[in-house]
């Protein structure tokens, strides 16, 4: 709402009508949401949550109501709506305070928001419409001849879009001539607002009603005499009638191998009635359930316990070591909960995952429910939005945008793998954490929260041991499967002419070979993609680098293309040194590309895929490969972090992780927690069921403590070693984190800007580290800077720093020198 408004209740002069007011979240990056006035003659049809029709500074938006109040605003006179759009809310009010909450938390704005959680065919879009002056008149002599064009279609037309204005020009770029026309009055600009959603129909075919009869209906076939191909149409149509109850146009003419020409005939002759119907795009099954599984004792045991800490507390982490079948306990959580008619949302940190467990729930939950991520586009994400609204989806797999849909009755959220760094939001705003979101969000509800994990975040663990949440454990795996036998290989005794001439070692080869000889599965996992993340001139050292980013560029063999994987530019394969003229290049380390080639050409018989970005790229590629290595068609799965994260393949018997050391050497407080994550979760995925299988660790650096973690698989080792770090150096759990970037094309405004800031944040002096260039200190163009806050857990404390930075953020932004600097401000960083 606005900051400054009256408390006194208003009425119009025309109607007595008490004079009602609200606050509209529109998609833009506003400092607070703004309040429009709704006439008289929509007083009864708006709802706090429905989609409004408003104008600001010329354009038209789509706004959602957040509030409506009798309060006019005292600094403004308010615009009225023009119109309103639904005659039901398109969200709740459980959205709509999850929305203000995430504004508030992560300095963002309802906006950002509401752009990232509303489906962009919701949104609308505003379209402009060029409309003739009627006052112009019809002399065109001051006109050009493109301009000419225009207004003699607008006399005619009296009104153009602009894709019409391009045909008349065939040109694209029609701007400046709108803009002349503008100026010289010839028409004026109206904007209106486009609906993009539009729902897929499907022709159905149904019997004439006369026809019903079924004497009527027998005559017709007995005493028909011509057109033969007609009554094979006829026939089929009564068959597929009889078998599945509706026929389709397209069910139909297959069916009888017909054109529809001919069906037309029948149609013609009235004996066949075509008839539009909207029609969904998502797959229709049937809304059975069947849990047909048991759980083990030790199952047992972990879901009674979750559901005894239900009644006490509103959030559970499940610590369970890989492959307990923490999945078995989630589906059997998810049926009571749709057996207490209410809704869950089942949540994994990427993609990739949900298109094996998909498969899984649709067994036991059949309809019930529907997967949401990315890949889908605008229509079906629409169509998923309204059938969670309305309640009639009661289960939800997703990615941590599904977070954001407009459930009517939750009453569980699940965050598999809660651990997971892709649960954070980068960018753009709103930056938000998926599960400590989907904390607030289940408050909201009333819902339960339960954390799943075989590596919980150190924070995760942290408040569970203190007691904010509760704990329950389940230490073996399902079946009597035992944990994967851990081995770690020193490179540094690996022959040197070994080790440059191939990315294996000897023991690594060894064990393909066995495993191959088993027709048992390999997993290698090599955390780069690409063929080399860079080339190296052997005469002068000259590396090629990206002309927008301070990066090397990644040699991609396959398209033959260097490419930078911080700004996605692809440049041709360099020759020639830019430096000394020389055409001798070293290819230095190796990304997933190169493993699978060298794999080929070691294990020749072996069939051999890769999963990483580059190959699985399109809305089924994922499930596709995942099928293939299921099904024992791939016998060596080679891949990035994509392989790691919660896959469960039965026939895996041994996992290699190439380079080690290069996830044991990330600049960032959290590395040993990532790197203990990264190769226990991938050393999960060896051994199921009888085979206890073997993971082999390639690392120069044998006597880290995290290696020796790891080959224990002991988390509790892990967690004392960096909980005591944490405490020395001040960082999570004992603090909370706000890091400040600021970009801008020259450095030199990007670090005044950021010591501005600094500056203005005296008051927190000794929380503040930098400013200071990250690793990479430029990227797109845009040098960077970086400040980092750490904050005691004190709410007076962060609220006051948080209002501190707005009120910093409009000062330099005030200043004209700094006002292009985009200041990015994350709280809570990943």
């Amino acid at each position: 709402m606005q900051s400054s408004q009256s408390n006194t209740s208003l009425f119009s002069d025309a109607d007595n009508t008490a004079a009602l007011f609200a606050e509209v979240i529109i998609p833009l990056a506003l400092p607070q949401n703004y309040t429009w006035r709704i006439p008289a003659h929509f007083q009864q049809s708006v709802q706090e949550g429905s989609r409004v029709e408003v104008q600001l500074k010329n354009k038209k938006y789509a706004g959602i109501i957040k509030t409506l109040h009798t309060n006019k605003p005292a600094a403004f006179e308010p615009r009225e709506i023009m119109n309103v759009l639904d005659a039901d809310p398109v969200v709740y009010g459980g959205q709509l305070a999850l929305w203000q909450w995430i504004a508030g938390y992560y300095m963002c704005s309802e906006g950002e928001v509401m752009n990232a959680a509303v489906p962009a065919n919701l949104k609308l879009s505003s379209e402009s419409i060029l409309i003739w002056n009627e006052e112009y008149g019809l002399d065109f002599s001051n006109l050009n001849d493109e301009e000419y064009l225009v207004a003699e279609a607008l006399e005619l037309k009296k009104e153009l879009r602009l894709s019409e204005v391009q045909q008349i020009l065939d040109v694209t770029h029609v701007y400046p001539v709108i803009k002349k026309l503008i100026e010289k009055r010839v028409c004026y600009v109206w904007e209106e607002l486009k609906e993009k959603y539009k729902p897929k129909t499907e022709t159905y075919i149904v019997l004439n009603p006369v026809y019903h009869n079924e004497d009527l209906l027998a005559r017709l076939l007995n005493e028909w005499t011509k057109a033969p191909k007609q009554l094979e149409l006829m026939l089929a149509y009564l068959h597929i009638i009889k078998a599945e109850g509706e026929v389709t146009q397209p069910a139909l003419l297959k069916k009888a191998n017909a054109s529809t020409a001919q069906l037309k005939g029948l149609i013609d002759k009235k004996i066949l009635v075509a008839e539009k119907r909207d029609t969904s795009r998502l797959p229709v099954l049937p809304k059975n359930m069947s849990l047909d599984f048991t759980l083990s004792a030790a199952q047992e045991a972990a879901l009674e316990k979750v559901q005894q800490s239900f009644a006490e507390k509103q959030v559970c982490l499940l610590h369970g070591v890989t492959a307990s079948g923490k999945t078995q306990l989630y589906i059997k959580l998810i049926a009571e909960t749709i057996a207490r008619g209410r809704q869950a949302l089942y949540m994994l940190p990427e993609i990739a995952l949900t298109a094996q467990i998909i498969r899984r729930l649709q067994k036991h939950f059949g309809g019930n429910i529907a997967i949401y991520h990315s890949k889908f586009n605008p229509n079906e994400r629409v169509e998923i939005w309204n059938k969670i609204k309305s309640g009639e989806i009661k289960a939800v797999l997703g990615a941590r945008s599904a977070l954001l849909l407009p459930f009517k009755e939750l009453g569980l959220i699940i965050v598999d793998e809660e651990h997971d760094s892709s649960y954070k939001q980068h960018d753009p705003a709103p930056r938000y954490h998926a599960r400590d979101t989907a904390i607030y969000y289940a408050s909201l509800h009333q819902a339960r929260v339960l954390l799943g994990s075989a590596t919980p975040a150190i924070e995760t663990y942290h408040n569970a041991l203190a007691g904010k949440y509760s704990l329950v454990e389940l230490n073996e795996r399902f079946g009597e499967g035992k944990m994967p036998g851990i081995e770690v290989v020193d490179l540094k005794q690996v022959p040197a002419k070994d080790k440059q001439k191939q990315m294996f070692s000897p023991q690594m080869k060894t064990a393909i070979e066995a495993s191959l000889q088993q027709k048992k599965q390999v997993i290698i996992f090599q955390n780069r993609r690409g063929y080399t993340p860079y080339m190296i001139c052997s005469v002068c050292g000259w590396i090629p680098q990206c002309q927008h980013c301070d990066v090397t560029l990644t040699y991609h063999k396959a398209k033959n293309k260097l490419a930078c994987h911080y700004c996605g530019t692809v440049y041709p394969v360099i020759n020639t040194c830019a430096a000394c003229g020389s055409h001798s290049f070293m290819q230095k380390n190796f990304g997933t590309e190169k493993v699978e080639e060298v794999i080929m050409e070691d294990f020749p018989g072996a069939r051999v895929a890769r999963m990483d970005y580059d190959s699985v790229k399109g809305k089924h590629d994922h499930d596709s490969l995942i099928k293939l290595f299921e099904q024992q068609r791939v016998d060596i799965l080679v891949g990035t972090q994509m392989v790691v994260k919660g896959l469960d393949f039965e026939h895996v018997n041994l996992v290699g992780i190439l380079d080690a050391d290069a996830l044991l050497n990330f600049t960032d407080f959290r590395v040993n927690e990532r790197a203990f994550q990264l190769m226990e979760q991938v050393s999960g995925r060896a051994g199921r069921k009888d085979d206890k299988g073997k993971v082999l660790i390639q690392v120069t650096n044998v006597l880290h403590p995290v290696l020796q973690f790891v080959q224990q698989h002991n988390y509790r080792l892990l967690y004392e070693y960096e909980i005591t770090n944490r405490r020395h150096f001040f960082y999570p759990p004992f603090s909370r984190l706000i890091h400040i970037t600021f970009r801008h094309k020259e450095k030199h405004i990007a670090e005044e800007a950021a010591n501005l800031m600094v500056q203005g944040l005296q008051a927190f002096k000794s929380n503040i580290s930098g400013p200071a260039e990250p690793v990479v200190n430029r990227v797109r163009n845009q040098y960077l800077q970086d400040i980092l806050l750490k904050l005691p857990k004190d709410a007076a404390t962060i609220s006051n720093c948080k209002m501190q930075l707005h009120q910093q953020v409009i000062i330099i932004h005030t200043n004209k020198r700094y006002r292009s600097v985009d200041i990015i401000i994350d709280v809570d960083p990943a």
